[in-house]
């Protein structure tokens, strides 16, 4: 759980992750999950940050059950998909959760 200061610091990501979602059709659950790996570990800098909001769009689409593709998520998101490729596994760690092997 996140403070509300934090969701009102971060507004903007936090409403670009929803346009994200949106373009991918996310359920409320993958939304969720991505929205807390994002603020579990949000970057001093705003240029990573946009490439961490994919990674969490991407693994909260995993830990929801409804994987998208990390092409897919980097096209919604604008940026490359070894920005996620290189993220997402530390994403969900940081979090305390266990990455999948394949």
């Amino acid at each position: 759980m996140h403070s509300a200061r934090d969701r009102i610091e971060y507004e903007p990501w936090l409403e670009e992750l929803e346009q994200i979602a949106d373009r991918l059709e996310l359920s409320t659950e993958a939304r969720s999950c991505a929205v807390d790996l994002f603020l579990t570990d949000v970057p001093e800098d705003d240029r990573s940050k946009r490439a961490v909001l994919a990674a969490s769009v991407y693994a909260g689409s995993l830990v929801a059950g409804e994987g998208r593709t990390q092409g897919t998520v980097a096209d919604a998101a604008d940026v490359s998909r070894l920005s996620i490729q290189s993220r997402w596994k530390d994403l969900l760690e940081t979090a305390g959760l266990e990455p999948p092997r394949w």
